[in-house]
């Protein structure tokens, strides 16, 4: 059976997202402060995380930070009522796959657990051809950027949207294409998902990310890669 972690200290909220998620058929964990979540992640080694970020004990973004640096890669969803950017850019820089807003609609998080799911359950294709634009060399089968022959760090899902503009030969890709592809979405929501790891790519891989030569805007239509 499918195993989902909820770690949120709010208890009726935790109550509420666990029966949920129950009634669809999944089996539910549940941790109320970041040192008991951590624990349970890596004993019950979940499907996926759902991860307030404002834990007492130990803060959600230590949490995943811990769990990616120690090679986890279960997808996490972000849960929490700090709805800044910058908060969610750091927490896509630890390697988070998903972040929700409080108040969330129940059928809106069950969609994404699912995205994230058939995402990660989707089986892996061989790929062998390395791809190439500028400076920057990207090598699927170990799933590593160099950039002047040194290698970048990219998240996981940096890396799967880096690959997916680059092998359109440089045609657009819209929001909607890219988050049905890398994320699983099936509906266009959270479009600054998008733009928020493109502004992270650039700053990665571009001389100057004010001012992109690669990783192109097309107005109002999405983005396209200039090789």
């Amino acid at each position: 059976m499918t195993q989902i972690l909820i770690v949120e200290d709010n208890a009726d909220l935790a109550f509420g997202l666990s029966t949920s998620l129950e009634v669809e058929g999944y089996e539910v964990a549940v941790a109320n402060d970041g040192p008991t979540g951590l624990t349970a992640a890596r004993d019950r080694n979940p499907d996926v995380i759902i991860l307030d970020l404002m834990l007492p004990g130990l803060d959600g973004y230590r949490v995943l930070r811990t769990l990616r640096e120690e090679g986890r890669e279960m997808p996490v969803l972000i849960l929490t009522a700090r709805g800044e950017e910058a908060d969610k850019v750091l927490g896509f820089r630890l390697g988070a796959d998903d972040y929700v807003t409080k108040p969330v609609g129940v059928l809106e998080l069950l969609a994404r657990v699912n995205a994230l799911l058939r995402r990660a359950r989707a089986p892996e294709k061989k790929e062998t051809a390395n791809e190439k634009f500028g400076s920057v060399e990207i090598i699927p089968s170990s799933r590593t950027v160099l950039r002047n022959g040194s290698q970048v760090a990219l998240t996981p899902k940096e890396f799967d949207l880096l690959l997916a503009l680059v092998r359109r030969r440089g045609a657009v890709a819209s929001r909607f294409e890219l988050l049905k592809e890398v994320w699983g979405h099936r509906t266009a929501v959270m479009t600054r998902t998008v733009d928020i790891h493109i502004r992270e790519l650039r700053r990665k891989l571009e001389d100057n990310p004010a001012e992109p030569r690669h990783i192109l805007t097309v107005w109002k239509a999405g983005y396209r890669l200039e090789a």
